[in-house]
C-alpha cells in the first residue's frame, strides 16, 4: 500500500466554508476516486502545518492514476480555494503515524 500525505494551512476567514467543503465534498470525493482516508490531524498549538491528512491506495500505479485524473484535479483545485502552503508526498504506507 502507498499513502498520500498532504499538509496545508486554512486561509484566514474561510474556516467554516473549509470544514463544510472537507466534510461534504473533499473526503467523499477522495473515497469515490478510490483513495481511503486514514487520518486527519488539526494543529492547535505550535508551528508547522495546520492540517495533516493521509489517504491510502493499494499500490503506486493506482495512486498515480487517481492523482492524474481530471476529477482529482478539480477536487484539489476546490481545496486550493480554501488553503495555502499545500504540500504533498507519496510514501509507502507503514500502518503507523507518518509525517511529510
Amino acid at each position: 500500500m502507498v499513502k498520500l500525505l498532504m499538509s496545508w494551512d486554512i486561509k484566514p476567514g474561510s474556516e467554516s466554508e473549509y470544514f463544510e467543503f472537507i466534510v461534504r465534498e473533499f473526503i467523499p470525493g477522495m473515497t469515490k476516486l478510490g483513495m481511503q482516508p486514514t487520518e486527519a490531524w488539526y494543529t492547535v498549538f505550535g508551528s508547522g502545518p495546520q492540517i495533516l491528512q493521509g489517504s491510502v491506495t493499494e499500490d503506486l500505479s493506482t495512486m498515480q492514476s487517481i492523482l492524474a485524473s481530471e476529477d482529482w484535479q478539480k477536487l484539489q483545485g476546490r481545496l486550493f480555494g480554501f488553503v495555502s502552503n499545500f504540500n504533498s508526498k507519496i510514501v509507502r504506507a507503514t500502518g503507523r503515524f507518518q509525517l511529510l
